[in-house]
């Protein structure tokens, strides 16, 4: 498997954020390790109740769209 960079992940993560700040929130990149990608919800996101469903159908499938490696991705 390869490296993720940290910097691509983050560089994808900017193609997101808008609609997430747009709706009061925002993703903050906190890691990548052995393809787990741990993120930090932000504002609205953090406690709103579709956030898991934000995660993995927004989020997680945008980062593997563009970075098929990754295995997981995680709220912190």
């Amino acid at each position: 498997m390869s490296q993720i960079s940290f910097d691509k992940v983050n560089s994808v993560l900017d193609t997101i954020r808008p609609a997430l700040i747009a709706d009061g929130g925002n993703v903050e990149l906190v890691d990548v390790e052995d393809g787990i990608v741990k993120l930090r919800l932000q504002g609205a996101c953090a406690g709103c109740p579709m956030s898991q469903m934000t995660l993995r159908m927004g989020i997680e499938r945008e980062l593997r769209k563009h970075l098929p490696d990754i295995q997981q991705v995680v709220s912190i």
